[in-house]
C-alpha cells in the first residue's frame, strides 16, 4: 500500500497551516556559492542579485520553490564573472609622463584610492589631472567591474579628452570611448567612459545609483555649472546606498576645501606647469577680412618667422 509523505498539517478552525519546509543542504550550499560570486561581478549585477538572492532564500524557507529564480541567479553571476575576468585582460598600457606634476604624486594619489573613497584633486592648467587621474584610477583596480565616469563641461573636450587618454594606454577602439549627445560611443568593454556633465546626470533618471560605474570623476568642478552641482547632490546621496562607489573630484584650487568638506574625502594638491608666453599686439582687422582672418594671417606669419611650433588661438 502506497504510503503518502505530506508534511504535518496543523488544523485551526477550517484553515489548514502546512509546517514550512526547511532547506535542503544542497540548496543552501548553492545560495552560500552565488553569495561568494557577489565580489567578482560587475557592480549592476551585483545590485541586483544581492536582494534577490535574499529573496529565494526567504521563500525556500517558507517551503516554496524558487529553482527557476535560483536558476537565472546562478547564469547571470556566472556570465558577470566572465564579463569580469575578459574586461580584465585587456591590454593596456599604463604608464605616466615624468614631466607631469600629477605623475609626480602618483603614490600619494595611489595610497588615497585604496583608503578612502572620495578624492579632490587639485591643480592648475597644464598638471595632468584630466589624462592621468583615469589611469590611476585603472592602476588601483576600477573599471573592471564597471566603467570609470571622467565628465567634462563641453562636447568637444569630452571627445578631444578620450582620444588622448586612448592614445596614452595604447588602448583598442572603445576600451576609453566618449560619450556626447547623439554620438555614444560606449561598447560592453569600456573602461573609461569620457562624456559630457549633462549626459550623465540624465542617466540618474533611469539609474539613480550609478550602477554602470565603480568610479566617477567630476572633472573642472569649479566651473560651478548647474548639472556639476546637481550631479555632487546625486553623488552624496548615492554614497549612502553605495559606498563603494569612488568620487574623485578635479578642481583649480578654488574651493577645494569646500568639496573636501563636503565629499568628507581628503585635498592632494599638485603644482602647475607654466611656459613663457609672448603678448604681441596688432592694429584690428579691417573690415575686409574681419577677425577671424585677422587670426589666419597672424598665424601664417608665424608659421614663416618663427620656425615650428604650435599656436592656440582664443578667439
Amino acid at each position: 500500500m502506497a504510503v503518502d509523505h505530506k508534511p504535518p498539517l496543523a488544523w485551526r478552525g477550517r484553515v489548514a497551516l502546512q509546517t514550512p519546509r526547511p532547506m535542503d543542504a544542497a540548496t543552501t550550499v548553492e545560495i552560500a556559492a552565488l553569495r561568494a560570486l557577489l565580489p567578482l561581478v560587475l557592480v549592476a549585477d551585483r545590485r541586483w542579485a544581492g536582494p534577490r538572492l535574499d529573496q529565494v532564500a526567504a521563500r525556500l524557507a517558507r517551503g516554496q520553490p524558487a529553482d527557476r529564480t535560483l536558476g537565472e541567479l546562478r547564469a547571470r553571476l556566472e556570465a558577470s564573472v566572465v564579463t569580469v575576468a575578459r574586461r580584465s585582460a585587456l591590454p593596456l598600457s599604463i604608464a605616466y609622463p615624468d614631466n607631469l606634476p600629477v605623475a609626480q604624486r602618483r603614490d600619494d594619489i595611489l595610497a588615497t584610492l585604496r583608503d578612502h573613497r572620495a578624492l579632490v584633486l587639485t591643480g592648475e592648467t597644464g598638471s595632468g589631472k584630466t589624462t592621468q587621474l583615469p589611469k590611476l584610477l585603472l592602476e588601483s583596480g576600477y573599471g573592471r567591474k564597471g566603467m570609470i565616469a571622467l565628465t567634462q563641461p563641453r562636447r568637444v573636450a569630452a571627445v578631444a579628452m578620450a582620444a588622448r587618454i586612448r592614445a596614452e594606454l595604447q588602448a583598442g577602439e572603445g576600451i576609453v570611448a566618449h560619450s556626447v549627445r547623439f554620438d555614444d560611443r560606449a561598447t560592453p568593454d569600456t573602461l573609461v567612459r569620457v562624456m559630457t556633465d549633462g549626459l550623465l546626470l540624465a542617466e540618474a533618471t533611469n539609474d539613480p545609483d550609478f550602477s554602470r560605474y565603480d568610479a566617477i570623476v567630476i572633472d573642472e568642478a569649479h566651473e560651478r555649472g548647474l548639472n556639476i552641482d546637481l550631479l555632487l547632490g546625486l553623488l552624496t546621496l548615492v554614497r549612502t546606498r553605495r559606498p563603494d562607489l569612488m568620487i574623485v573630484v578635479s578642481s583649480a584650487s578654488i574651493a577645494a576645501e569646500r568639496f573636501a568638506e563636503y565629499l568628507a574625502g581628503p585635498v592632494i594638491a599638485v603644482a602647475g606647469r607654466t611656459f613663457p608666453v609672448d603678448i604681441r599686439y596688432r592694429p584690428p582687422a579691417d573690415d575686409d577680412i574681419g577677425y577671424l582672418g585677422a587670426a589666419l594671417n597672424a598665424v601664417r606669419e608665424l608659421h614663416r618667422d618663427e620656425g615650428a611650433g604650435d599656436v592656440l588661438c582664443f578667439l
